[in-house]
């Protein structure tokens, strides 16, 4: 045989012997590394409506709005009572969120429990609105002597950096008619058990009932399991939510309203009222409650290739 065809031969031999070596690590999957969540900041804001009389009118507000969120830099915000043209005029000033809702009165009409979201966080994969009565898929709808409709805007997310999911939801609760607390309540549960299992769940919103002494709060961390991530970390209530607009002194040892539960795989690592004002303007007349949570499901497994 020629120098030349042996060593083509072995040239050849050694490209097979590359190719099924490459075959072989295709077929190999490599070992799934548990990756530990990073924390979810998730926030709770009664924005407070567009009232038409002064003082604390929504273009006064707005600045402040968009300040403390920038500051605090939530992952998620459920918000309640929002019109549409406030949602809209915080998203121009806050372009790293998006925000999914619709009104209490349908479309685009009446206040709203709009969820934002930091968009490069978080994906939205499916959501849902339902109204607060014996009919929840009709907007508007309310059976339960209240007199305005109450709603929950719910949003399923995947985290972009390691691919968990949790279920959002959002709600405000009536702040006059105490059955219609206890039968929304119960019926915020009853959907709930649809929920996939194992999947972690965070409830949020304005209660309108005082945490620790209605039977609203029983139900839902009692009998619906949810954990309360104000006491989870360590807190005392010392401090209300609802101010009218008066700030610390007003709120000091009144009613903790607006809540963030958590339930299933989720460690809520710390919770804090924000009382943020520019001067004497406060956002809102309610002050937005913040928790650091850890979702502590098991990462998706990553695909082999």
């Amino acid at each position: 045989m020629s120098t030349l065809f042996l060593l083509r031969r072995h040239l050849l031999t050694f490209a097979l012997c590359l190719i099924g070596a490459a075959c072989a690590g295709a077929q190999t999957v490599a070992p799934i590394v548990e990756v530990a969540a990073q924390p979810l900041d998730v926030m709770t804001f009664n924005f407070r409506y567009a009232h038409t009389e002064p003082p604390n009118l929504w273009p006064d507000r707005l600045p402040v709005v968009a300040e403390l969120i920038e500051q605090w830099r939530p992952d998620i915000i459920g918000t309640q009572e929002g019109l549409y043209h406030q949602l809209i005029d915080i998203k121009a000033r806050l372009p790293a969120y998006e925000w999914i809702g619709t009104g209490r009165d349908g479309d685009t009409r009446g206040e709203f429990m709009a969820v934002f979201y930091r968009r490069e966080r978080l994906e939205p994969l499916a959501h849902e609105n339902y109204w607060l009565s014996d009919t929840p898929d009709i907007a508007g709808s309310r059976t339960w002597g209240n007199n305005f409709p109450r709603m929950v805007t719910s949003v399923r997310f995947r985290d972009r950096r390691d691919g968990r999911e949790l279920l959002f939801v959002n709600t405000h609760l009536d702040h006059e008619v105490q059955t219609s607390r206890e039968r929304s309540a119960a019926l915020i549960l009853e959907r709930l058990r649809t929920a996939p299992g194992g999947m972690p769940l965070i409830l949020v919103g304005d209660f309108n009932v005082r945490a620790g002494s209605n039977p609203v709060y029983d139900m839902l961390t009692r009998d619906g399991g949810f954990v309360d991530t104000w006491v989870a970390a360590g807190n005392a209530d010392t401090l209300g939510t609802f101010h009218e607009f008066k700030g610390v002194a007003y709120a000091r040892g009144t009613n903790r309203i607006d809540w963030i539960l958590s339930r299933g795989p989720v460690a809520p690592l710390s919770t804090e009222i924000i009382t943020y004002a520019r001067g004497s303007q406060f956002p809102s007349d309610h002050f937005p409650v913040i928790a650091r949570v850890r979702l502590t499901s098991p990462a998706p497994a990553p695909h082999s290739r």
